[in-house]
Protein backbone atom coordinates (compact mmCIF):
# COMPACT_ATOMS: atom_id res chain seq x y z
CA UNK A 1 0.00 0.00 0.00
CA UNK A 2 1.69 3.00 -1.19
CA UNK A 3 -0.17 6.55 -0.81
CA UNK A 4 0.61 8.57 -4.34
CA UNK A 5 1.07 12.58 -4.25
CA UNK A 6 -0.92 13.39 -7.69
CA UNK A 7 -0.07 17.20 -7.43
CA UNK A 8 3.82 16.22 -7.77
CA UNK A 9 3.18 13.26 -10.40
CA UNK A 10 0.63 15.68 -12.45
CA UNK A 11 3.99 18.07 -12.45
CA UNK A 12 6.47 15.38 -13.84
CA UNK A 13 3.70 14.28 -16.42
CA UNK A 14 3.53 17.24 -17.62
CA UNK A 15 7.11 18.21 -18.17
CA UNK A 16 7.20 14.72 -19.90
CA UNK A 17 4.69 15.56 -21.75
CA UNK A 18 6.15 19.18 -23.22
CA UNK A 19 8.79 16.65 -24.36
CA UNK A 20 6.97 14.67 -26.35
CA UNK A 21 5.85 15.34 -29.84
CA UNK A 22 2.26 14.66 -29.23
CA UNK A 23 2.08 17.27 -26.24
CA UNK A 24 1.06 14.51 -24.11
CA UNK A 25 2.11 12.04 -21.27
CA UNK A 26 0.47 9.06 -19.62
CA UNK A 27 1.24 6.74 -16.83
CA UNK A 28 -0.99 3.68 -15.63
CA UNK A 29 -1.72 4.30 -11.79
CA UNK A 30 -3.54 0.94 -11.55
CA UNK A 31 -4.38 -2.18 -13.30
CA UNK A 32 -3.51 -3.49 -16.00
CA UNK A 33 -5.09 -5.52 -19.24
CA UNK A 34 -5.05 -8.13 -16.81
CA UNK A 35 -7.21 -6.78 -13.78
CA UNK A 36 -11.32 -5.31 -13.67
CA UNK A 37 -10.17 -1.64 -13.12
CA UNK A 38 -7.65 0.43 -14.80
CA UNK A 39 -6.56 4.33 -13.85
CA UNK A 40 -4.39 6.68 -15.74
CA UNK A 41 -3.03 9.84 -15.46
CA UNK A 42 -3.10 11.54 -18.16
CA UNK A 43 -1.12 14.69 -18.98
CA UNK A 44 -1.95 17.15 -22.20
CA UNK A 45 0.30 20.40 -22.96
CA UNK A 46 -2.36 23.40 -23.30
CA UNK A 47 -3.15 23.45 -27.61
CA UNK A 48 -2.47 19.78 -27.79
CA UNK A 49 -5.05 16.76 -28.38
CA UNK A 50 -6.17 13.49 -27.99
CA UNK A 51 -7.60 12.77 -31.47
CA UNK A 52 -10.85 10.99 -32.51
CA UNK A 53 -10.91 7.54 -30.57
CA UNK A 54 -13.52 4.88 -29.92
CA UNK A 55 -14.97 4.66 -25.90
CA UNK A 56 -13.66 1.76 -24.11
CA UNK A 57 -16.66 -0.51 -22.54
CA UNK A 58 -16.66 1.62 -19.20
CA UNK A 59 -15.17 4.52 -18.52
CA UNK A 60 -14.94 7.95 -16.35
CA UNK A 61 -13.03 10.96 -17.47
CA UNK A 62 -12.12 13.28 -14.30
CA UNK A 63 -10.28 16.54 -14.38
CA UNK A 64 -7.47 16.62 -12.02
CA UNK A 65 -6.09 19.97 -13.48
CA UNK A 66 -6.41 22.65 -16.56
CA UNK A 67 -9.30 22.85 -18.88
CA UNK A 68 -10.38 20.62 -21.64
CA UNK A 69 -12.85 20.40 -24.42
CA UNK A 70 -14.42 17.23 -25.08
CA UNK A 71 -16.09 16.85 -28.23
CA UNK A 72 -18.67 13.76 -29.00
CA UNK A 73 -19.93 14.11 -32.21
CA UNK A 74 -20.89 17.55 -32.45
CA UNK A 75 -21.48 18.19 -29.41
CA UNK A 76 -18.58 20.07 -27.32
CA UNK A 77 -18.03 19.77 -23.59
CA UNK A 78 -15.86 22.06 -21.62
CA UNK A 79 -14.55 20.86 -18.21
CA UNK A 80 -12.22 21.93 -16.00
CA UNK A 81 -10.24 20.85 -12.77
CA UNK A 82 -13.07 18.96 -10.52
CA UNK A 83 -15.72 18.08 -13.23
CA UNK A 84 -16.51 14.17 -13.56
CA UNK A 85 -18.11 12.81 -16.38
CA UNK A 86 -18.62 8.89 -17.35
CA UNK A 87 -17.76 8.91 -21.09
CA UNK A 88 -20.39 8.46 -23.25
CA UNK A 89 -20.20 5.41 -25.51
CA UNK A 90 -19.40 7.38 -28.96
CA UNK A 91 -16.42 7.89 -30.51
CA UNK A 92 -14.75 11.33 -29.22
CA UNK A 93 -11.76 13.35 -28.92
CA UNK A 94 -10.31 16.07 -26.76
CA UNK A 95 -8.54 18.81 -26.70
CA UNK A 96 -6.35 21.03 -23.49
CA UNK A 97 -7.23 24.28 -23.96
CA UNK A 98 -4.57 24.88 -21.29
CA UNK A 99 -2.01 22.71 -19.55
CA UNK A 100 -3.93 19.90 -18.38
CA UNK A 101 -4.46 16.49 -16.04
CA UNK A 102 -7.20 14.19 -16.21
CA UNK A 103 -7.25 10.76 -14.18
CA UNK A 104 -9.17 7.97 -16.86
CA UNK A 105 -10.63 4.92 -14.92
CA UNK A 106 -11.77 2.31 -17.30
CA UNK A 107 -13.53 -1.08 -16.60
CA UNK A 108 -11.18 -3.46 -18.59
CA UNK A 109 -13.79 -6.80 -17.97
CA UNK A 110 -14.38 -8.01 -21.14
CA UNK A 111 -10.87 -6.78 -22.67
CA UNK A 112 -9.25 -9.79 -21.98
Amino acid sequence: MEIVGLEALIDQQLALAYDEHSGRHSITLVGDHEHDLRQTLIAVAGGNRLHEHDAPAEATLQVLRGEVTLTVGERELAMSAGDFLEIPQARHGLEAVTDCAMLLTVATRGER
